[in-house]
């Protein structure tokens, strides 16, 4: 395998910027390895969720540093792929760049979750573990693609 002339760039899209694509964010940046650059935005910026950053600290991925962004039409610019992780974000997302191409996550929102601590909690691993899964298909996917 080869190493790529230039590092793919990946936004992951959703609403808030809060929950699911910082979590796709820190796990594409743990195992794209280094030919690969994730950023995140939202259709707005509601902040980062305490819950979504403990639950990637668990696995090992501190999130606290990354920041909860409003989606730019720069930040579209710099992308190759966009995947947009919920509904809202792949229905309000702009009409993308010639050359750059969405994919679409329907990824529940956990921060939606209701019950107790606990059941709340489970709720973040599961979409946490459902976003592993889904970013370890694309990166796989995306080096066979490019012979990497």
């Amino acid at each position: 395998m080869q190493t790529p002339e230039k590092k793919l760039k990946i936004l992951f899209l959703c609403t808030g910027n809060s929950c699911r694509s910082q979590m796709a964010e820190g796990w594409c940046r743990r195992l794209g390895g280094e030919w690969v650059e994730a950023e995140s935005a939202g259709i707005e910026a509601h902040g980062k969720n305490p819950r979504a950053i403990s639950i990637m600290a668990e696995a090992g991925i501190d999130i606290s540093g990354q920041e909860s962004t409003r989606l730019t039409p720069e930040l579209l610019g710099w992308a190759d792929i966009v995947v947009t992780v919920c509904g809202h974000a792949d229905e309000h997302c702009p009409a993308l760049p010639a050359g750059k191409r969405k994919t679409y996550w329907p990824l529940e929102d956990p921060a939606r979750a209701i019950g107790t601590e606990d059941e709340i909690m489970a709720v973040f691993r599961a979409i946490r573990d459902d976003i592993e899964r889904r970013v370890r298909e694309l990166v796989a996917d995306l080096r066979e693609e490019n012979q990497i």
